[in-house]
């Protein structure tokens, strides 16, 4: 009898955060169908289903500007990224230098503040250096936030990958950045591909330094434009502001689901061996 409750109570549970998690997302799906153009004109299923919130988001906004900004910024963001955490974590898992505990816990704390509380000194810097309205400078920022709490990640990631691979390497002659391309990367791509998509969402849902740093139509990202068409009185489009997030949503959902063993495997095997 107690098992049996116990099982109906778990059930319950995952009914009820189910539902909690699913109707948002519903709500938000039908109102980019909804005739009207408030919130308080949408609801869970609209009386009647229409596309003009999709047509006037391609022809009354800057919607695909905002796009190439962002998906070009995502691209270039997840490269760069990986690049830095992938080096940074192989140095300090398979060498031993002076200071590098000190650099991993200093590292560490860095990881818990947020980047928006240094937005005033990264903004300042990068009006001093000129480069306050190129996409160059949320890649930067983002690239070096990575690093702290994805280092510690992919190191953990490294420790798990037996050592005494790169020491037949070198026996058989080949250098360390050698046996860093040819046996570290084929051997890290789940860690990979979870550093890689984690930096790829991020100019995607930043809302807060890409308005600090950017300004004007042309430089704006999805998120800045997106919450310009529900802010203040006069923009109070949801409706259209609902179908865009919907395609934002596409293509990332495709993206999580293509690679979800990946992911799942590399934040696993990063938090067990760290």
């Amino acid at each position: 009898m107690k098992k049996r409750l116990k099982a109906i109570l778990i059930n319950l549970e995952l009914m009820v955060t189910s539902l909690i998690v699913i109707i948002p997302v519903i709500w938000i799906v039908m109102s980019s169908f909804n005739n009207g153009t408030g919130l308080a004109t949408s609801s869970l299923i609209p009386k009647k289903l229409t596309l003009d919130n999709y047509r006037r988001l391609f022809q009354e906004t800057n919607y695909v500007t905002w796009f190439k900004n962002t998906i070009s910024i995502a691209v270039v963001n997840a490269f760069v990224s990986v690049i830095l955490i992938l080096i940074t974590a192989w140095v300090v898992s398979r060498f031993k230098f002076k200071g590098r505990k000190t650099g991993l816990m200093a590292m560490l704390i860095l990881s818990m503040f947020p980047s928006f509380l240094s937005m005033t000194a990264i903004y300042t810097l990068f009006i001093t250096l000129g480069l306050n309205k190129t996409p160059l400078s949320l890649v930067l920022v983002y690239a070096a936030g990575a690093i702290p709490y994805n280092v510690w990640l992919v190191k953990g990631y490294l420790d798990g990958v037996p050592i005494s691979l790169d020491e037949a390497a070198y026996i058989d002659g080949s250098s360390k950045i050698n046996t860093f391309l040819k046996i570290i990367i084929p051997m890290s791509k789940p860690i990979i591909v979870y550093c890689a998509v984690s930096q790829f969402m991020m100019p995607w849902m930043d809302y807060i330094l890409p308005n600090l740093l950017f300004t004007g139509e042309s430089t704006k990202t999805l998120a800045v434009g997106l919450y310009s068409m529900i802010s203040g009185k006069e923009n109070s489009h949801f409706t259209t502001f609902a179908a865009g997030t919907v395609l934002i949503a596409i293509p990332i959902t495709i993206l999580y689901l293509i690679f979800q063993k990946y992911l799942v495997e590399g934040i696993s095997a990063g938090a067990n061996k760290g």
